[in-house]
């Protein structure tokens, strides 16, 4: 039961960085459109889709709540302000995202909202990324840090990378589904997004070795982690291929296995921890009667049917978005 829900909780957590990473690379974009008909097609392009990818944020959180109640509170303990700050981004957004059609002389005000909620949720979950990376303060079970003791360096230089890596695979999406006018947009932007991937991995990784953190032990003693970034540069140059022959159906893909290699590297390198490197996931874990009676309800009817539900939304909306901003 404990291996189950911890495969559970990594692909619900997968799941959510490349589903609602596109839609909310794409409200990154938002501003740099090419005019309001172009706008519109962005919308377009994750209208079915936004709101559903967001479920598995929900997932993730029950999984942690129920399953590993001494991360959940963890967590919430040192990144209880930047949680409300990216809460609040995803609200802003989805509100955003309904009313500035019917919302006149205010659009511009809607659209600023629709795009401050993207960068905020973006940037803040970088962040966190960056200071579980670090390292957080845990004293016999609890978190013994500040409230502020997340906004490193590190983490915040973590923020403003996944920044780049959601604005990428967002312009990668809309490459795919967007009108002419936005697949030239997106194949534009392509290039420059990439560049500032590169710089970015660059810097993390010389800003880590800086610090020593003891993730980068890791290399040493598993030499297997070396795969999966070879996996994430395979996938670069499928993007960068794709990108050269202007074929889209490489784009996506692409962008998406950089996503799961960076993530496999980070969770292998983790194992057997869920809180580098202080709290295993076996002494995380709930007890086994609580995980069987979780799993007979969420493990066999909620997430079997939030995938087929995710997978159905998307095979009905497949296809490209018309220039009028409405799919055929």
């Amino acid at each position: 039961m404990v291996d189950f829900w911890a495969g559970a909780l990594a692909l619900a957590i997968l799941l959510y960085v490349l589903l609602d990473g596109f839609d909310l690379g794409v409200g990154m974009l938002f501003p740099f459109a090419p005019g309001e008909a172009g706008r519109r097609q962005m919308l377009a392009a994750i209208a079915p889709v936004w709101d559903g990818n967001e479920t598995w944020l929900v997932v993730a959180a029950a999984i942690l709540f129920g399953a590993f109640p001494l991360v959940y509170a963890l967590l919430l303990s040192a990144f209880y302000l930047p949680l409300l700050v990216m809460l609040a981004g995803l609200i802003l957004r989805g509100v955003a995202f309904e009313f500035r059609d019917k919302g006149g002389r205010l659009r511009p005000l809607w659209d600023a909202g629709f795009v401050a909620g993207s960068y905020a949720a973006g940037f803040i979950q970088g962040t966190a990324v960056g200071a579980v990376v670090e390292g957080l303060a845990v004293e016999n079970g609890r978190y013994a840090g500040g409230p502020f003791a997340w906004a490193s360096p590190f983490a915040l230089l973590c923020g403003f990378g996944l920044c780049i890596g959601y604005a990428l695979i967002g312009a990668c999406w809309l490459a795919g589904k967007g009108a002419p006018d936005i697949r030239r947009f997106s194949l534009r932007v392509l290039p420059g997004l990439m560049a500032a991937l590169v710089v970015f991995l660059v810097a993390v990784f010389a800003h880590a070795a800086i610090l020593d953190l003891p993730v980068l032990r890791r290399w040493v003693e598993r030499p297997v982690l070396v795969l999966f970034p070879l996996i994430g540069l395979l996938a670069f140059a499928v993007m960068a291929l794709g990108l050269r022959r202007g074929d889209e159906r490489l784009l996506f893909p692409a962008g998406a296995a950089i996503f799961a290699a960076a993530f496999a590297t980070l969770a292998v390198s983790f194992l057997p921890y869920i809180v580098p490197f202080t709290v295993t996931i076996a002494a995380a874990a709930a007890p086994e009667t609580s995980l069987r009676f979780l799993f007979w309800g969420a493990g066999v009817f909620v997430l079997p049917l939030t995938l087929a539900y995710t997978g159905a939304v998307y095979f009905i909306f497949r296809g490209k978005v018309r220039a009028d901003g409405e799919y055929p």
